[in-house]
């Protein structure tokens, strides 16, 4: 074999250019990849009579540049990824394809010293830059999903450090990114509460489960506002961690709601007390509270919205209605047997004209375990216009169960006229 069938044989894309940039030599590889023949670019003035580039003129063209960089310093000229697309064939319809290259420029010397030609040898990259263009796309679409939510959105490796946070946490802090990323973010936290996220966090973590906390962070102004953070863990195919995403979730407004509610109920003062020190207890009492609440012999949830949704029920309330959902539903839609007994009415009463309503031993007909099969229940109950920014946002319902008392007494007075 010699050398010229050695050289046209190498696989990779060889082209040699004299030093009048015309074409001298090139591998069969490289006429493969660029779809001519070697009668078709011998002699042609390389990237003007062959090769054109139509978004370029000939003399800006980056690749000629290079040639005669590498021309002028004879050293070796390396160029970055360059899109250069190229001509197709009539037969396959013509026009161009679009291609990533990286491309060195190699000048080969006489002896004595001047250019003799130069040495092309160029890497088809499109694949590899298709796909982090794509990556790069769905970063984008993925930072501007969670800079357009309302919550603090962050993602952790799996063990526990923070790589990202989006814009709604620069804002809030007032802090850069670089502030809040690795374990810096810590520095936003209560220091009361601190101890109590770290436990939790690491049972999570340990566990590759899910958590979420109640919390209070610091704002640029100073001040700290509480916040629901629940933290999920993404798994890859064999049930390993590969990162952790959370988000936080403003509170503040009314976890202040309901504490100043409990502050002005006079029926509530006592358990308004306890629910107030639980609040600010440390993780060792919450089971205590817990318990106390699920105990208290008084109904309460939160109804947000012209439609009501519940957005806050306490188990007392839930046990009420044990296999049925009321988080996230409407009145309506949750208990759709109190539609025709005029309780929507009154609470659009309430939402609209901001007048609380008080009623004691209001009856209501219920279906209680969702079996069709629907009985009356007695309640003293109240529902107090939520206030937000000076608007009703919601309602606040409050009651007590007072059915086995009504019935007894009506039962003693059917005994007393019988």
């Amino acid at each position: 074999m010699d050398f010229f069938d050695y050289f046209i044989n190498v696989p990779e894309n060889i082209v040699v250019v004299s030093p009048e940039l015309k074409i001298l030599a090139a591998t069969n590889t490289y006429l493969k990849t660029t779809m001519k023949t070697r009668e078709e670019i011998l002699g042609k003035v390389f990237l003007k009579e062959v090769y054109q580039n139509p978004a370029v003129s000939f003399e800006e063209n980056p690749v000629i540049l290079s040639i005669k960089r590498a021309m002028q310093t004879k050293q070796v000229d390396y160029l970055d990824v360059l899109r250069y697309d190229l001509e197709k064939s009539a037969a396959d319809g013509g026009g161009y394809e679009a291609r990533y290259w990286e491309a060195s420029h190699t000048p080969v010397l006489d002896e004595a010293g001047q250019v003799r030609f130069v040495i092309q040898n160029t890497h088809d990259v499109t694949e590899r830059e298709l796909a982090r263009q794509a990556s790069k796309v769905s970063e984008e679409k993925f930072r501007f999903l969670t800079d357009a939510v309302p919550q603090l959105i962050h993602t952790n490796a799996p063990e526990g450090d923070c790589t990202y946070v989006n814009q709604r946490w620069l804002e809030y802090t007032g802090l850069p990114a670089g502030e809040l990323l690795g374990d810096r973010w810590q520095q936003t936290i209560h220091p009361e509460d601190m101890a109590q996220v770290a436990q939790r966090r690491q049972n999570a973590m340990t566990e590759h489960v899910e958590y979420q906390i109640e919390l209070r962070i610091k704002s640029k102004d100073g001040q700290y506002r509480w916040h629901l953070l629940r933290s999920v863990p993404m798994k890859d195919a064999d049930g390993s961690v590969i990162m952790r995403v959370g988000s936080a979730h403003d509170i503040h407004s009314t976890k202040i709601m309901v504490q100043e509610m409990l502050d002005t109920n006079e029926q509530l003062s006592a358990l308004s007390d306890q629910v107030q020190q639980a609040y600010q207890q440390a993780e060792d009492q919450r089971a205590t509270m817990e318990q106390l609440i699920m105990q208290a012999p008084a109904v309460f949830a939160i109804l947000r919205g012209p439609q009501h949704r519940f957005s806050l029920v306490n188990p007392r309330y839930q046990q009420l209605f044990p296999k049925r959902e009321l988080l996230g539903k409407t009145v309506a839609e949750a208990l759709p047997e109190v539609v025709g007994q005029g309780f929507i009415q009154i609470l659009d009463s309430v939402f609209e004209t901001g007048q609380p309503f008080v009623a004691e031993e209001i009856g209501i007909t219920l279906d209680w375990h969702n079996t069709g099969q629907q009985e009356e229940a007695f309640f003293t109950t109240t529902y107090q216009p939520l206030v937000e920014n000076g608007q009703v946002a919601g309602i606040i319902a409050f009651g007590y169960d007072v059915t086995p008392a009504v019935k007894l007494r009506q039962e003693l007075e059917s005994l007393k006229n019988g």
